[in-house]
């Protein structure tokens, strides 16, 4: 199986949550609950893993969020 990489995003002092929220909703599709508790998970513990995914998926998706001046990063899953 090929391995999944993690799209994560990190809380920043700059973006505030209603927007984040928007954020979540706009690029993943998301119900509202869902783009809040991940929202809330960033905030609260500085950062959420949002989707793991294929290579290229994953990358669309953090640049994406990095266009919506999120904070947000790739990782391979271990």
């Amino acid at each position: 199986m090929e391995p999944g990489y993690l799209v994560v995003c990190w809380n920043d002092p700059v973006n505030f949550m209603d927007y984040v929220t928007h954020v979540f909703q706009k690029v993943f599709g998301w119900q509202r609950q869902k783009a809040e508790f991940h929202m809330r998970q960033v905030h609260n513990d500085g950062k959420s893993v949002l989707v793991r995914d294929s290579l290229e998926k994953a990358e669309f998706y953090v640049h994406q969020l990095q266009k919506y001046t999120l904070h947000a990063t790739l990782e391979r899953e271990q």
